[in-house]
C-alpha cells in the first residue's frame, strides 16, 4: 500500500493555494507571503515520490472520486482535485451520480471501490443530499483508502497521536506552520471554529505531544465556537501567538483582536456580495483590509481540494 503517501502529499499541495504574511521585528506592517510557492514545492515533492514509486516497477497510484448531485462548488472542488492528481502523475476518475441515488446504492458503490485493487485512494465529495447519512458514508470507505481522513478509525488515530490519514485543511494548516517556521512549542493558540473536519483536527494537531508517533505542536490551544461571546473571543486572541480562523464568519477576526507579532491563519471560505460590483465574492474569516502590525498572516481560501492526496505509505 504505498500509493497513499504521494496522494496525501498532493492533498497538501492542492490546499496550499494561500497567501501568508510574515513580518520581522523591524517592520510595523504585515508582509504578504504567497502560499503558492509552498504549493509548488509540495507538488514537486509528490511528483518525485510518484515517479520514484512507478520507476521501481509499481503500479501508478489511482484516485476514485464519487460526486453526487449538481452542487457547483462540489464540482469545482472535484475538478481541482483531479487536476492536482494529474499534475503529479496520479491517475484519477470521477464517478458522477444523481442526487436521487439511494443511500444503499451509494454504499454498494463504495463497497465495490473498496474491493477494487486498482483503486488506491477513495473519497466521496461532501456535502451529500439530505436523505443520505454522511457519517455512515464516511465510515463506509475503508481506512486504508480514506483520503479525506474522515473514517472514525482515522479520526481516532489522529486523536491518539498515531499515524493516519489527516483531513485536508487541518493538514494544510499544519504543513504551512511547519514550512514557514512558525513556532508552536509552548505557544498560545486560538482556533475559532470547532467543526469535526477542520477546527477540531487543527486543535488536535497543534496541542498534542511532539514526541509521539504523529508529532504535534505542543501548544496550549483554546477553541471558540458560535456561542463564544465576541468580547470573550477577543480576550483569548489578544494573548494568542497563533490564531486560526475557521468559523465561516466573514471578518470575524479584526486587527484590534491580534497582538503584534502573532500569526494569523485564515481558512475560512465565505461567499459575500461585493457592494461595488453587486457580484458574489469569496472572503475569509479575517478582515484582511484591517491594519495588522508585525503579524504573520496565512490567509487561505483553501478551495482547491485534496491536501491529503494519497501519501501511499
Amino acid at each position: 500500500m504505498t500509493s497513499i503517501s504521494s496522494m496525501r502529499t498532493l492533498y497538501c499541495a492542492a490546499r496550499a493555494q494561500v497567501r501568508a504574511i510574515h513580518c520581522s521585528a523591524a517592520r510595523n506592517d504585515a508582509v504578504v507571503i504567497s502560499g503558492r510557492k509552498l504549493a509548488r514545492q509540495i507538488r514537486q515533492e509528490a511528483r518525485q515520490e510518484v515517479e520514484q514509486w512507478v520507476a521501481a516497477g509499481n503500479k501508478r497510484p489511482h484516485l476514485s472520486v464519487v460526486l453526487v448531485g449538481e452542487n457547483p462548488a462540489s464540482h469545482s472542488y472535484v475538478l481541482n482535485k483531479t487536476r492536482a492528481a494529474a499534475d503529479v502523475g496520479i491517475s484519477s476518475e470521477t464517478i458522477l451520480k444523481s442526487s436521487s441515488i439511494s443511500q444503499d446504492e451509494l454504499l454498494d458503490l463504495i463497497s465495490k471501490l473498496n474491493n477494487d485493487h486498482n483503486v488506491d485512494g477513495l473519497l466521496v465529495q461532501l456535502p451529500l443530499p439530505e436523505h443520505i447519512d454522511e457519517r455512515e458514508v464516511c465510515n463506509a470507505v475503508i481506512p486504508e483508502k480514506d483520503v479525506d481522513g474522515f473514517h472514525v478509525v482515522n479520526v481516532g488515530k489522529m486523536c491518539l497521536d498515531q499515524s493516519s490519514m489527516l483531513p485536508a485543511t487541518p493538514w494544510g494548516v499544519w504543513e504551512i506552520i511547519k514550512r514557514t517556521g512558525i513556532p508552536t512549542l509552548g505557544k498560545n493558540v486560538v482556533v475559532a471554529g470547532r467543526s469535526k473536519n477542520v477546527g477540531m483536527p487543527i486543535a488536535m494537531l497543534l496541542h498534542t505531544d511532539g514526541r509521539h508517533e504523529r508529532p504535534g505542536g505542543d501548544a496550549t490551544v483554546t477553541i471558540s465556537h458560535r456561542y463564544t461571546p465576541k468580547e470573550q473571543l477577543k480576550m483569548h486572541t489578544k494573548i494568542a501567538d497563533i490564531v486560526v480562523a475557521a468559523a465561516g464568519i466573514p471578518n470575524l477576526i479584526t486587527a484590534d483582536m491580534i497582538k503584534e507579532g502573532a500569526a494569523v491563519i485564515d481558512v475560512g471560505i465565505n461567499r459575500v456580495l461585493d457592494p461595488l460590483t453587486g457580484k458574489a465574492k469569496l472572503v475569509g474569516d479575517v478582515d484582511f483590509e484591517g491594519k495588522f502590525r508585525m503579524t504573520i498572516f496565512v490567509l487561505g481560501f483553501l478551495k482547491t481540494g485534496a491536501w491529503n492526496f494519497f501519501r501511499i505509505l
